[in-house]
């Protein structure tokens, strides 16, 4: 399974979020993170998708650790974020009871 971080802000806020970056906290050793990937749209401004892969036994404590290391750009003018789980084919059927 993974969970994924969607992040956007504006231009203007770059400078701010790749100084809070280099301080992030460093994430548990059972998620793999892979990105961050980053575009930019007219609409959205800079738009950064991370992917972190988890163990099903540790989806709490890995959404948990997500949020700790996404909260420290709350007050970066713009700043806005989601967090989503997403579930193998096979894992997303048990949940639906088939």
């Amino acid at each position: 399974m993974i969970i994924v971080s969607h992040v956007t802000y504006p231009p203007e806020s770059a400078k701010e979020i790749t100084k809070r970056f280099l301080t992030a906290p460093v994430l548990p050793d059972f998620l793999t993170k892979r990105g961050p990937y980053i575009s930019t749209s007219r609409k959205e401004g800079i738009h950064s998708l991370t992917l972190y892969e988890v163990d099903n036994e540790n989806l709490a404590k890995g959404i948990a650790a997500v949020s700790d290391s996404l909260a420290i750009y709350i007050g970066v003018p713009g700043y806005t974020y989601d967090i989503q789980p997403y579930f193998l084919v096979e894992e997303g059927l048990k949940i639906l009871g088939m």
